[in-house]
């Protein structure tokens, strides 16, 4: 099995800065890729940025130019920093991870982690 772990979210105010977290666990022998998610109340949920093995990235339109998402290869871990946040970025964001083991390949999600940006 593959777990997640996520950590990084809290209370800023609009312009502020974020950096989110996530780490994989487990009999990982490969990770295919790994993304962000986000989920606003009352919204469904939508990427907001993900990158591959070969560190091919893509992102929202609506972060573009704010958030950046990168990769610790050695750690397994996934990290978005997410600066001149918005209020409209309010959302619980979650960690997806597509990952290989000897035994299959694993879709896993986190548990998700709250980003309210409010003053």
């Amino acid at each position: 099995q593959v777990q997640l772990v996520e950590s990084g979210g809290g209370l800023v105010q609009p312009g502020g800065s974020l950096r989110l977290s996530c780490a994989a666990s487990g009999s990982i022998s490969r990770i295919n890729f790994m993304g962000w998610h986000r989920q606003a109340p009352g919204k469904e949920r939508e990427l907001v940025a993900v990158i591959t093995s070969g560190d091919d990235t893509n992102y929202a339109d609506s972060v573009k130019g704010r958030f950046t998402i990168s990769r610790d290869n050695a750690k397994n871990t996934v990290y978005l920093q997410m600066t001149s946040l918005k209020p409209e970025d309010t959302a619980v964001y979650y960690c997806n991870v597509r990952a290989r083991t000897v035994i299959r390949t694993y879709d896993v999600w986190g548990q998700g982690t709250q980003v309210t940006v409010s003053s």
